[in-house]
């Protein structure tokens, strides 16, 4: 399988800046959930939404980029939290980078981008989310109170 938790722990040991395409303002939204997350665990964020760039609105204590193209420093991993047909363009922005990762989140599967980016060498991973594999592999489920190693039968008061 090309994304075996090898490949993903490797992936995720070697990035340390992940843009995030469609990254929310708003703490409720899945993309802002997931970035804090990351953000907490040591990576540097790079909020990539048009909205806040115009709006010069910092995300998660970050500037905002309305583009990929407008970050001015190396990203390791390109993250989107966008439609499946919105990715490919994406992905051409991510390769003209330098990225060495594109990374479709849960729901998103551009078969196109991933063959892209692959093809260029590098690494892809479609419909899985970032927050949820790096728990699953680095043992941070607990901090949604998943897995808390708390094991009842009693009823919380």
């Amino acid at each position: 399988m090309r994304d075996d938790n090898d490949t993903l722990r490797r992936i995720l040991r070697e990035t340390r800046t992940i843009a995030v395409v469609g990254l929310s303002a708003d703490w409720h939204r899945p993309s802002h959930f997931a970035a804090k997350y990351l953000q907490g665990k040591g990576y540097r964020i790079v909020p990539v939404n048009p909205r806040y760039a115009r709006e010069g609105l910092p995300v998660l204590g970050e500037r905002c980029h309305a583009s990929l193209a407008d970050i001015p420093h190396a990203v390791d991993m390109v993250d989107v939290f966008r439609r499946t047909e919105d990715v490919l363009p994406i992905a051409e922005q991510a390769l003209a980078i330098g990225a060495r990762c594109l990374w479709q989140q849960l729901g998103v599967t551009n078969a196109a981008a991933d063959a892209l980016f692959r093809a260029a060498g590098r690494d892809s991973v479609m419909d899985r989310c970032v927050k949820i594999e790096h728990g699953r592999l680095f043992g941070g489920l607990h901090w949604a109170g998943v897995n808390t190693g708390v094991i009842s039968s009693r009823r919380m008061a």
